[in-house]
This record gives C-alpha cells, structure tokens and sequence, in this order.
C-alpha cells in the first residue's frame, strides 16, 4: 500500500468532510477513493469516519490521525523538494552563522570561495554567538556555523576545527607591553575583559579556567560583544584583553602580546545537524576552514550573485491549492 498516497486521501477528505468533493479536489473518481480510505482503515485497525449521518465526520482516532498525517505528508515534501535540489544541483539558501568578531577580510575571502565552488547557493551569512548559532541549530533556523569549542550538545556534526593561539591586548603605555611575551601570571592584578558567559559558554569557563591555573584570577570580569568595545575598554585601563593578532591592528594606541608557552588556543569549527543536513553544510564547513586557517586572505573582487532557488520551499507550509492534492485518476488503490 502507497502509505503517503492514502493519507493524503484521507486529509482531503477530513477536510472536505465529503467523499465526492474530496474526489473531485483530487482528480479521481469516488469509488476509488472510498476504497482506498477502507484499505486505509483495515491497515490501522480502526474506523477513521463516521458515515452514518449526511455528512461525514472524522472519528476521535480520524482526529487524531489528522494531525499525524499532515505532519508526515509535509515531511515527505520536505524530503521530495530537497532530493530534487541535490538532483538538479541548485542547492538553495544556505543560513550560515558566523561569529561577530569575525574580520571583514576573512568573510569577504569566504563568500567568494564559496561562490566559485558552488555558484547555486545562496549564502545567508548571519553575525551570531556560539550560543545563538546553537540555539538556532537546534530550531532548525539556522543550517550551519562557526562554533568556538568547547561545545557539549548532542546531534551536531563538527567540521575541520581551526587553532587559532591567543595572546593579549593591552596599552601601548602599559608596562606589560615592554615585555615580548608576557606570562598569564604577568596579568596578576588586572581586571579581565571577556565576552559574556552565554555567548560562549565552554570558551568562556575554558579561558577562566587557564587562567587560574597559570597564577592569573583576574580581580574583576568586564563584558564586551563587540571587539572595538573591547579595545576601548582595554585603552581605558579597565582590564586586558585576549584575542588573535589582528584585534589590536586597527587601534594604534594597543599592542598585542603573544602569551609566553600558548596557553590560550581558540578551537573554531563549522557545525551542522546530524538529522536532515542542509546538502552544502559540509561544503561549507571545509571552505570555513580553509579561510579561517589563513592570517589574511587576499582581498577580491566579489561577483554578482546569481538568484538560485530558495531552500526557504524545503520548510514552507503546504499550500491549500487543490492542485497539490491532485493525483493521475488511474491511479492503482
């Protein structure tokens, strides 16, 4: 028995709540449609309509089935449209997140490299925390991103991690600064500028946690989203810093100290769901990595982007059209 095929029948007809409109909605003609709904009854053992008034009504297990059904028809045209998009190679919309601190020249180099390998996505690059991009992930509103490690969730797949080593951004005026490569225990004292916990929550424990052991417990935790925040509070005198090389570069009056034996090293690495993957994550995960591992890409030209078909038709809701439901009326019951 054509399983979808039948309780596609049977949503028509609790919905029109009568057999000859339900037949005329679907192409076919009634007596094979009141055949399949019976062949559909004795498959699950149950009467799933009341036919013993004018007009039908669903009984309490065709009720329940209702929603069952729908969600399972709209899971096979999920499955439907995605096969044909992998099949036809235009993959769609891809809602990839990246983190905020993320430079300018890094995103340019990505965006461009994805567009030549793969020219029929569309890339939705999204500025999100590791902790939004996992909530996101785990909603399926978002197909894949850039993740900072540690990070302990269940059904996500990891792609090529890069190692970025972390040293410290401080003054130009601050004594630290003579020193070619501090120690963590060299920053007894100072108040430590970190993005907030819930941005990052592995990395975030994971640097306190280095820290403490390498003789520095910073006197006091200051918070900045942003990394030109950051700096400024760094200028300021209100705590130092860590971050790659680059963070300091466009701020003159800071300095970037590489730590003495590397104790801080950021572990970036795409992440994706292990359920139903968007076909470009993996795709994607390897041309993040490729960039990422680079210190600055060079800068390009970007082309203009194409108008692929919008994976967004993978999770629309199903259309109320009559036509959706409309079957050849030959066919076998």
């Amino acid at each position: 028995m054509d399983l979808f095929r039948h309780l596609r029948y049977f949503v028509v007809v609790a919905e029109e709540l009568h057999f000859g409109r339900a037949a005329e909605r679907l192409g076919i003609a009634q007596p094979p449609l009141s055949q399949a709904i019976q062949r559909l009854e004795r498959e699950l053992g149950v009467e799933l309509f009341d036919r013993s008034r004018r007009r039908v009504e669903p009984t309490p297990a065709g009720r329940l089935l209702l929603d069952q059904a729908r969600g399972l028809l709209a899971g096979e045209e999920r499955m439907r449209a995605l096969m044909r998009m992998v099949r036809e190679g235009t993959l769609g919309t891809l809602r990839a997140g990246v983190p905020p601190e993320t430079p300018a020249v890094t995103l340019q180099a990505l965006l461009c490299r994805l567009a030549d390998r793969v020219p029929g996505l569309d890339v939705d690059l999204q500025e999100l925390t590791t902790g939004e991009q996992v909530r996101l992930l785990a909603d399926a509103r978002l197909d894949v991103g850039l993740l900072h490690h540690p990070v302990d969730v269940p059904d996500l797949r990891f792609g090529p991690a890069v190692r970025v080593r972390l040293g410290v951004v401080l003054p130009r005026v601050s004594p630290l600064a003579r020193l070619s490569e501090p120690t963590l225990a060299d920053l007894a004292g100072h108040d430590l500028v970190l993005p907030p916990r819930v941005t990052a929550p592995g990395w975030h424990d994971h640097v306190l946690d280095v820290c403490r052991q390498h003789g520095f417990a910073p006197a006091r935790i200051r918070h900045a989203h942003n990394p030109d925040f950051l700096v400024g509070l760094v200028l300021a005198g209100r705590g130092v810093a860590f971050g790659p090389e680059s963070i300091a570069r466009r701020e003159p009056r800071a300095v970037w100290r590489p730590l003495a034996g590397h104790p801080l090293v950021r572990t970036t690495s795409a992440a994706w769901p292990a359920q139903a993957p968007h076909p470009a994550a993996e795709r994607f995960a390897d041309v993040a990595a490729e960039t990422l591992a680079e210190a600055a890409p060079e800068p390009r030209a970007l082309r203009a982007p194409t108008a692929p078909d919008p994976w967004t038709v993978v999770y629309a809701p199903r259309s109320t059209d009559p036509s959706d439901y409309r079957r050849p009326p030959a066919e076998e019951t």
